[in-house]
């Protein structure tokens, strides 16, 4: 087997890798309660109780029946670019890489995409630069496929939403800039030479960009664009029909409008998982469509609860089978 010039030797890399993950179980943990700390602080624990224990155990099963499709539509899509990129994986390992880096949602840094790409390199042996295309064209893709939603939910409402014109603009041009090639690298080659240091990262982050003329097509985009849409549409819908039940219906075009809004939102505050800016432009924006917010604010952390929580907790579950595989497939190469 060729060996890749860009991969670190197991050898080397064994000592590094074995001290990030003596301190990955910690720091996770201590991530994770100030998450839930910071969710508490936003929306208050009295009220979810309280609106959890009037639904009935169908209705939090649909909703998060309803989060789960928007998963699998979306780990659909992570197993379309993997094998447009010329990964040689299967869907079902595909999706088990996808859904056990939500295991990471709410760590800085979106470390779920460099989970899945240490556990592609276990197993495949392709190195991260080779994998990196993957982290943006998953980002992009939902960034466009949001933004497309927004655009026409705020559309179909009775009254436009303030700001979803210009935020669906900017969505879907930082979407279309990630996935062009040319770009990509020229933007990195802009910041090599304004810092002038690490030419062999900038090296491989333009190998990352050249790659993504395999999978940036229309081809691609254009299917992987539809299971966006239609796994984003299925929590805002959800939203919809929490706010049925509890009294406060306000169409389905201005849900979908304010869960995506809320949710671009908390991604653009830069916060683990939108953590504190999506709760709090959720409220605003139900309150401002005259949702009282004895209704707003429990309404919010329920489908906080069933989207993003939810997603930890399938990550949770997930992640040491895929870590436990991954170091079979690793072992597996280096025996080869």
């Amino acid at each position: 087997m060729t060996a890749d010039p860009h991969s670190t030797s197991p050898e080397t890399a064994a000592p590094r890798r074995s001290l990030l993950e003596r301190a990955a179980a910690p720091l996770l943990a201590l991530l994770f309660l100030a998450g839930l700390a910071g969710l508490a602080g936003t929306t208050g624990w009295d009220e979810v109780a309280a609106q959890v224990g009037r639904l009935g155990p169908w209705q939090i099963a649909l909703l998060l029946m309803l989060s789960l499709a928007n998963y699998a539509l979306r780990g659909l899509r992570w197993h379309l670019f993997a094998h447009h990129l010329g990964l040689p994986t299967g869907p079902w390992q595909d999706l088990r890489h996808f859904l056990g880096g939500f295991a990471m949602v709410i760590t800085p840094g979106r470390v779920g995409e460099l989970v899945r790409m240490r556990w592609l390199k276990r197993e495949t042996g392709w190195a991260y630069e080779r994998t990196a295309p993957l982290a943006l064209l998953d980002r992009a893709a939902d960034l466009a496929a949001m933004a497309i939603l927004l655009g026409l939910s705020a559309a179909l409402a009775s009254s436009a939403l303030a700001g979803a014109v210009p935020v669906t603009l900017l969505a879907l041009a930082a979407a279309f800039l990630a996935t062009r090639p040319r770009l990509v690298a020229g933007a990195v080659t802009l910041m090599h030479r304004a810092t002038g240091r690490m030419p062999r990262l900038f090296a491989r982050l333009r190998a990352a960009a050249r790659s993504l003329d395999r999978v940036a097509g229309w081809r691609v985009m254009l299917p992987a664009l539809a299971l966006g849409m239609a796994g984003w549409l299925a929590e805002g819908y959800a939203l919809h029909l929490l706010l049925g039940w509890m009294g406060a219906e306000i169409g389905l075009g201005k849900a979908m409008a304010v869960f995506v809004f809320a949710t671009i939102a908390g991604n653009l505050t830069g916060a683990p998982g939108g953590l504190g800016g999506a709760e709090a432009a959720m409220i605003a924006l139900l309150a401002l469509d005259g949702v009282p917010m004895e209704i707003s604010i429990p309404a919010t952390a329920i489908i906080r609860v069933t989207t993003l929580w939810f997603a930890l907790g399938i990550g949770l579950v997930i992640f040491p089978f895929a870590e436990r595989l991954s170091l079979r497939g690793r072992h597996g190469l280096e025996n080869r």
